[in-house]
């Protein structure tokens, strides 16, 4: 565990000093002292440095910024630099830049201008793998490798089509096998040569929806395939662990379920999309998935910004306090630390409005100065790492449900993926419970309530293993749209969902009624619903709720099942959260600490001998505590959270 190298928490960031000169160097050897870092991560942007022509290295600046550290008492999380291939390689391989599905091939003066699947690229990624491990596999300095960054391009390409070709076959075995999958007998598609099979490209109306889901599935292993062979390279060399950055939530054209059982620390970047406690609610739900991905094992949080919220058209500055708050929620929800990018802020380059830790103010600037107080808030609470968190509630997540949803064709534009998922996990935070991420074919025994927001695809596996859980009384809300095709994209027969889903939860769904965009209803409870209706049977469930509107007047619009429960539109946010609410009771899910205020988030890590309360004030008013309590972050006893304030309370678990 990487903590046990740095004895605490980790604390710092990206850091480019190839940007700076030596005056600067001696100023952030200070500085760093000063802020409590004690973790760097360096190279990540730096191939052109590394390898100044093709298989020519110079290490010796890099030696001397390693040295250092080190000698400063900071440890280092080392990156290869693949992300951004220098101008010499593009040059030299075009056909390793990307293509975009219209044909139009990019070219370098960016990041991430590389084809993942060209075999020039691959080797020469493998080769500077290779080479920063044979120099630094045992440098005192490095405590971690961190391989590539933020994995995210697609290209549609002629190598990807030969590798995609590949991947088809083995997938499928025979075209009579991919034809009958893709469902080519619509539309003329058949195909009766290999060679004729391509990427989704851009074509003249609707792509095949199979096709465009496979090519998902498959562009996913090719990342998890090229981040392997940089790891390999890497664990030949050197016993420090390896993992590479995983950005949240749909960045990323990967299954992050399968990349984080192959990353010895899953790490996670994270920049909160609205301001305000909405963004508290989302440092949430980037820290729930993590923790999740992580499968009970450590994870970091490899990069946040200072002062980033991402808001549209525009980047907003945090509020004062929200450096502090932001990385204690991920620390409170599973993180070994918090590292922001960068350590100081670029004064030229495509990023040099991205906050950093030394702002372009310097030193004598409020940032600098929450940078300080997070330092050393993590510094004193050393003591957490390697606690866990548990939760007993669930939100279902699996990446073919996503790419699935991606598909061209569906009923409505409005059938959405990651915010569906952003909405159950928020009324799960807003009543106070923490929550994991599982996949629906995970053992789901040891939560309580499990709610299936996205579920259009769901594998035969997944709605089996839904079934069981509520046969063994589990409580399940499934949301509408949900399990209506298999994993092929095939849609289920004879009425949705899946056949073991429709046991279980009493009812079958004979048609979809898309909502207008601007169409709202109310249901008989008084709740209201938009985006969706269906017309549903019962078979053994009863109406909780009914529609009011229409063709469906009286029918169900809310069923119940024993402890499955089944939602056939999208509840406004208040009616969702009650509902929530009721089956957060039906469960016996309770609140880490039970009436707190909106607003005042509660979260629990548990260790061999102690549990620490972490106790995070997102209001403009103090809130008094249940009972005065020893803050660790200040070490005095304390009766409220002020305004905007942290405190972290330990306690002895019972026996």
């Amino acid at each position: 565990m990487i903590t046990r190298r740095l004895g605490g928490l980790a604390f710092g960031g990206d850091y480019n000093p190839e940007q700076w000169d030596e005056e600067v160097w001696k100023e952030d050897d200070a500085l760093m002292r000063e802020a409590g870092v004690n973790l760097a991560t360096v190279g990540v942007f730096s191939w052109a440095l590394l390898e100044p022509e093709e298989g020519r290295y110079d290490f010796a600046w890099l030696d001397a910024h390693l040295d250092r550290l080190h000698a400063n008492g900071v440890a280092v999380d080392l990156a290869t630099p693949t992300a951004s291939p220098p101008p010499w390689f593009t040059l030299a391989h075009p056909d390793a830049l990307p293509t975009t599905p219209d044909g139009v091939r990019l070219v370098h003066g960016s990041r991430d201008t590389y084809c993942l699947t060209a075999p020039a690229y691959r080797a020469a990624a493998r080769a500077v793998a290779s080479a920063l491990a044979e120099r630094y596999g045992d440098h005192p300095a490095v405590a971690l490798w961190h391989v590539h960054n933020e994995y995210a391009t697609l290209c549609w390409c002629s190598h990807t089509a030969a590798a995609f070709r590949v991947w088809l076959r083995a997938r499928h075995g025979s075209l009579d096998a991919l034809n009958e999958a893709w469902g080519t007998a619509f539309w003329s598609q058949r195909y009766t040569d290999w060679e004729q099979v391509l990427p989704p490209r851009a074509t003249q109306w609707h792509r095949n929806p199979g096709q465009s889901l496979d090519f998902s599935r498959f562009f996913s292993d090719e990342v998890i395939a090229a981040y392997r062979e940089q790891r390999d390279a890497i664990r030949a060399a050197s016993d420090r662990p390896v993992t590479t950055n995983l950005m949240l939530p749909g960045y990323q054209n990967v299954d992050l379920w399968a990349l984080g059982r192959e990353v010895d620390v899953v790490a996670v970047d994270h920049y909160p999309d609205a301001p305000g406690v909405d963004a508290a609610a989302d440092v949430a739900f980037a820290a729930d998935r993590a923790r999740s991905f992580a499968g009970g094992r450590p994870w970091l949080l490899m990069e946040q910004g200072t002062s980033t919220v991402h808001a549209g058209d525009r980047v907003l500055a945090k509020e004062p306090g929200e450096v502090l708050r932001h990385s204690l929620g991920h620390v409170a929800r599973g993180s070994e630390g918090a590292l922001f990018f960068q350590w100081r802020q670029s004064r030229a380059g495509a990023e040099q409005w991205h906050s950093a830790m030394v702002p372009h103010a310097g030193p004598d600037s409020r940032i600098f100065r929450e940078v300080k107080q997070t330092g050393a808030a993590l510094a004193r609470l050393a003591e957490v790492a390697g606690s866990v968190v548990t939760a007993s509630a669930a939100v279902l997540h699996d990446s073919d449900a996503w790419w699935a949803l991606n598909s061209d064709g569906l009923p409505s534009s409005e059938l959405d993926y990651h915010p569906a998922l952003r909405r159950a996990h928020r009324a799960l935070w807003d009543a106070g419970v923490v929550a994991d991420f599982a996949h629906p074919e995970a053992d789901l025994s040891r939560y309580r309530l499990v709610l299936a927001p996205a579920l259009y695809l769901l594998s035969d596996e997944g709605a089996e293993n839904l079934r069981r859980f509520a046969a063994k009384g589990g409580t399940v809300l499934v949301q509408h749209f949900g399990g209506v095709v298999d994993s092929r994209l095939h849609a289920r027969l004879g009425g949705y969902p899946a056949a073991p889903l429709r046991e279980a939860l009493g009812i079958r769904v004979e048609e979809h009624r898309p909502l207008g965009r601007d169409e709202r209803i109310t249901l008989s409870d008084g709740s209201h619903g938009t985006a969706w209706s269906e017309s549903i049977r019962l078979e053994g469930a009863v109406a909780v709720a009914s529609y009011t509107h229409g063709v469906l007047d009286g029918s169900p619009a809310l069923t119940r099942k024993r402890t499955a429960w089944y939602l056939s539109t999208r509840l406004d946010a208040v009616d969702y959260a009650a509902l929530v609410g009721e089956l957060l009771d039906v469960a016996g899910v309770r609140p880490v600490l039970p009436g707190l205020p909106p607003g005042v988030e509660a979260v629990t890590r548990t260790g061999e001998r102690h549990r620490w309360h972490f106790l995070l004030n997102h209001r403009a008013e103090p809130v008094s505590l249940p009972r005065p309590a020893l803050d660790l972050l200040t070490r005095r006893r304390v009766d409220a959270l002020p305004a905007g304030g942290c405190v972290v309370v330990r306690e002895g678990r019972q026996p």
